[in-house]
């Protein structure tokens, strides 16, 4: 059985700014450093961890019980995917505030902490994760460092390098299914977006974040979420160029919905504290159709520097940034939202149908 260790054993939350939060160890005893951010999201967090796009994050959690259904075994499917949404944890730690480690759910196979454990992730309970958070909303997104072995640690910002490339994988892989094939630019996908067309009778060619897919003429082309600064991944900036002089369909998620703009021509910024849950409001614009969405993105497009054949899609209804866009007349989509949900709600699954119907 594994050993856990001490359950009273000291742990320390630091903040760029000085503050200083302290609580009890429940993960690995190391010492982590990077973005403290905060996911409003009430359950999923075994999805939540997995997702690439938190790679190099401190992540907190607002919902004040955590770890209450354990987790589940990390099956493999048919196609050798994982049941999460990547292959480990990509949190650099996790925060909150209370673990809960007497798990109840039927297909729990351990408890959260024993999971951290054994990918080597620190984690700290007890922690005032209101104030935290309240923290973060007014001073924005800060760099941290927690400690759960007594050891000081630098302060270090992920996002000065792609993070991307990080995650993604070395080399192509090919899910065979239907007679299209559409090409998927790794820069941390989910596993739920490759899913998502497999479910849809697509052959899947999954490439590297810097893979030139210009001579291959696939049926679409879909540019994954990921983590980090989009600016970073020029190299796929530069293929994602080469691809809008053609009319090859072009789907863009979270990370990719803004190297489609960057590549259209738009310009990027860091948001004050981004966002990242499962209720975020998105209205469709020139509607009044309002959609509920998951989402983890801490960088957004600018819709003012669009291009003049391209329009802003959606707009989050909370603080009216960007939230998609589209071209006036050729096949190119990019929702900053995630369709493919886990988790949370599939509202906008419809995405991927509406992509389907532009590659037929």
């Amino acid at each position: 059985m594994l050993d856990l260790g001490q359950p009273t054993k000291p742990c320390t939350l630091r903040l760029q700014d000085g503050t200083i939060f302290r609580g009890t160890s429940f993960g690995y005893p190391t010492t982590a450093s990077g973005e403290v951010v905060f996911n409003t999201g009430m359950i999923g967090y075994p999805e939540t961890l997995t997702d690439p796009s938190y790679h190099g994050q401190l992540l907190v959690l607002t919902y004040p019980l955590i770890g209450n259904y354990g987790v589940p075994a990390p099956d493999t499917d048919a196609d050798h995917l994982s049941r999460f949404e990547s292959d480990k944890i990509q949190v650099a730690g996790l925060i909150v505030s209370q673990h809960i480690d007497t798990y109840s759910h039927w297909n729990a196979a351990k408890s959260l902490a024993t999971w951290l454990h054994e990918h080597h992730i620190p984690a700290i309970t007890g922690v005032d994760t209101r104030e935290l958070t309240k923290r973060l909303r007014k001073k924005g997104t800060m760099l941290g460092t927690l400690s759960a072995n007594g050891a000081n640690h630098r302060f270090t910002d992920p996002t000065k390098h792609n993070l991307a490339a990080d995650v993604s994988i070395t080399t192509p892989i090919t899910y065979t299914r239907g007679k299209k094939t559409i090409i998927l630019v790794d820069c941390g996908v989910k596993n739920n977006i490759i899913r998502a067309f497999l479910q849809r009778n697509f052959t899947v060619k999954r490439v590297p974040w810097n893979y030139d897919f210009n001579d291959e003429h696939p049926d679409g082309i879909v540019l994954s979420n990921g983590p980090g600064d989009p600016k970073k991944c020029t190299d796929t900036i530069t293929h994602v160029q080469e691809a809008l002089d053609h009319n090859t369909p072009i789907l863009g998620i979270c990370l990719g919905s803004q190297i489609l703009a960057l590549a259209a021509g738009a310009q990027t910024y860091k948001l004050k504290y981004g966002h990242r849950s499962h209720n975020q409001p998105c209205v469709e614009a020139g509607t009044k159709r309002c959609y509920i969405t998951s989402q983890n993105h801490g960088y957004a497009v600018d819709a003012t520097t669009l291009p003049e054949d391209w329009r802003e899609w959606f707009y989050n209804n909370n603080d009216h940034t960007n939230e998609g866009i589209h071209h006036i007349s050729r096949p190119f989509y990019g929702a900053q939202f995630h369709p493919e949900a886990s988790p949370g709600p599939d509202d906008t699954e419809f995405l991927f149908d509406m992509f389907v119907r532009a590659i037929r």
